[in-house]
């Protein structure tokens, strides 16, 4: 089962995180957290796991009024929240690769239907602003 929409783009990982975060932003998405897995492996296990990694953030995507329909639905849902977006570069790549959570996951974990039409409204956005990002960054299509 995929879970994530993905797409690749061949611009520089510094650049693509720009973009992404300017693409969610215009879909009315907040940056909750963010997680620098490069750096937490270059402190917890050591440069060489952090080299093989390459660069890799977590941004936890909150949209208030996708999120606030969603827990109205069901207050669990929290467990799901905030939308990860990653952005991940080996070093070896051509291209920089975005992965969004693909919130119909949610729907098959739960059998309401306004958590069901949260889900597709938030898949429209997150669908969105990878397609703003392919615009700002080059070829590839979320699948």
């Amino acid at each position: 089962m995929a879970y994530t929409h993905s797409i690749s783009v061949p611009q520089p990982y510094p650049r693509t995180v720009e973009l992404v975060r300017s693409a969610l932003a215009e879909q009315g998405f907040g940056i909750l957290s963010e997680i620098d897995v490069r750096a937490t492996f270059g402190a917890k296990l050591g440069p060489d796991a952090a080299t093989e990694l390459g660069d890799y953030l977590i941004l936890g995507a909150c949209n208030p009024q996708l999120a606030s329909r969603a827990l109205a639905a069901e207050p669990e849902l929290g467990a799901l929240l905030p939308c990860n977006v990653v952005v991940r570069r080996k070093p070896a790549d051509d291209a920089t690769t975005v992965e969004a959570i693909d919130p119909q996951t949610m729907v098959q974990l739960s059998g309401s239907p306004a958590v069901r039409d949260v889900s597709q409204d938030a898949d429209a956005q997150l669908r969105a602003a990878l397609s703003a990002v392919e615009a700002g960054g080059g070829a590839g299509t979320p699948s």
